[in-house]
């Protein structure tokens, strides 16, 4: 299928558009010239104390069956953004919310959420259903993230959240090769898997 079918290059889009494609998520990443891989990533886990762990555990088990998850707004807010101020607490990271990026006419958009902790970066992409369109956006905002920032961070890292699910990416700048891991972790139920996997990656 030729590229100029997937991405007109005299057209301008932003990360949400790339959401709204109908192409297989390869085609659309071979535009920037990236491949795409999936399987189960094996990421490494902080091994520490996690002090706030069954505290925040307790509050979203406590409010999800009160909640009304309809709305992405409602996700980010109440399953989100718990979990992110935790990783903050614990790694002493900075937080971007909504964060802008401009890179050419392809590449531009916001960040649902960028963390950052010296020269590593992590974005979190906030979808309310479609993990897999999400995945694709997610894709996106790491390839422009690679070509907005200064880092010698290798491999850049992501995950997808509709506040219940999460899944991780990555993207390794030297091969420009995007891998979806197909492994996915459910809050509550898997809550300290992921956060210590997020604390790992902006471990200081």
């Amino acid at each position: 299928m030729p590229r100029a079918a997937i991405i007109q290059p005299d057209q301008s889009y932003t990360f949400t558009d790339y959401f709204r494609l109908n192409f297989a998520p390869q085609d659309i990443l071979a535009y920037f010239n990236v491949s795409l891989r999936r399987c189960s990533l094996t990421l490494p886990r902080y091994a520490g104390m996690l002090d706030r762990l069954n505290d925040l555990k307790t509050r979203i088990e406590e409010s999800l069956p009160r909640l009304s998850l309809t709305s992405e707004m409602a996700r980010r807010e109440f399953l989100i953004a718990p979990v992110l101020t935790d990783v903050l607490h614990y790694t002493q990271a900075t937080l971007n919310v909504e964060y802008p990026i401009a890179v050419n006419n392809q590449l531009k958009g916001t960040l649902d959420y960028l963390l950052q902790n010296h020269q590593t970066f992590l974005v979190i992409e906030a979808k309310n259903e479609d993990l897999e369109r999400g995945f694709v956006q997610l894709a996106i905002e790491l390839i422009a993230l690679d070509q907005w920032i200064e880092s010698d961070q290798t491999i850049l890292q992501g995950a997808i959240s509709t506040g219940n699910i999460w899944q991780f990416g990555q993207f390794d700048r030297q091969s420009r090769e995007v891998t979806q891991d197909l492994n996915l972790y459910r809050v509550p139920a898997d809550l300290e898997d992921l956060l210590r996997i997020l604390v790992k990656i902006l471990e200081p």
